[in-house]
């Protein structure tokens, strides 16, 4: 199948998620599509099933920042200094959506490590987490507390966050690259304590990583995201259809 690229645009979150349900709606059966984008302002977005009650709306307001809910599942994301991507992948050949799930990672893992020679220690997560532990736990509330099965990790920090949900018979996957480090301060706008949040804080410190600190240098987003669609061309042997990414 010939793939479609959706190049990048910034929106509000509201029209970011309901964009996606309208590719979706609209896909062609043997066309998926591959779609980057950022937001603006930054937005919190929250997991198909996680409740708006752990975020602190009062201070995501007074601050400027959007807040909604991912069609998708996973937990709670700050989408600021990243790369957001999507996938709209019709589904009629019944592809398991794990293996999905693992092609994708493997395509943006290609493009990672051909943009540069720094990134060449990322790879996949192969375990997942004890999700109902975890779930119990406040760092239960948020993607990058921890990395699942087949996420993107870097010498065994968290780099790219992604969640996956099938609609009808087609596949939508969305996920954060991280490009700098203000995914942390989503700890700020969670309902808990003050020495919860620190101690959170200091977690997510410790457990993500991003590209910009891998590199010690400014990410060229054009770039990057032309080594990504490559990475998609090679893993999934097809041709990305949509003008090559200027900016």
């Amino acid at each position: 199948m010939v793939w479609k690229l959706i190049g990048f645009n910034q929106f509000p979150g509201k029209y970011n998620m309901e964009f996606d349900l309208q590719l979706v709606k609209n896909v062609k059966e043997d066309q998926p599509i591959l779609r980057f984008y950022g937001w603006s302002p930054h937005c919190i977005s929250i997991g198909a099933n996680q409740a708006f009650s752990d975020i602190d709306l009062d201070l995501v307001k007074m601050n400027g920042l959007d807040v909604v809910k991912r069609p998708t599942g996973g937990r709670a994301i700050l989408h600021a200094e990243e790369l957001t991507y999507s996938v709209i992948f019709p589904n009629r050949n019944h592809l398991s959506h794990r293996t999905l799930y693992q092609n994708i990672s493997l395509a943006i893992v290609h493009g990672l490590k051909s943009y540069d020679p720094k990134l060449n220690d990322v790879e996949l997560e192969n375990s997942n987490p004890d999700f109902s532990s975890l779930l119990k736990q406040p760092s239960g509330a948020i993607c990058f507390a921890s990395s699942a099965k087949s996420e993107i990790k870097f010498k065994g920090k968290k780099l790219v966050g992604s969640a996956q949900r099938k609609l009808g018979s087609t596949i939508l996957q969305h996920g954060s690259i991280l490009i700098g480090n203000e995914h942390v301060n989503l700890v700020n706008y969670l309902k808990m304590n003050p020495q919860e949040k620190e101690l959170l804080k200091s977690e997510m410190m410790s457990n993500t990583i991003d590209i910009s600190s891998i590199i010690q240098t400014d990410v060229n987003m054009a770039e990057l995201k032309n080594k990504i669609i490559s990475g998609f061309e090679k893993v999934f042997n097809t041709t990305i259809i949509g003008e090559k990414i200027i900016a």
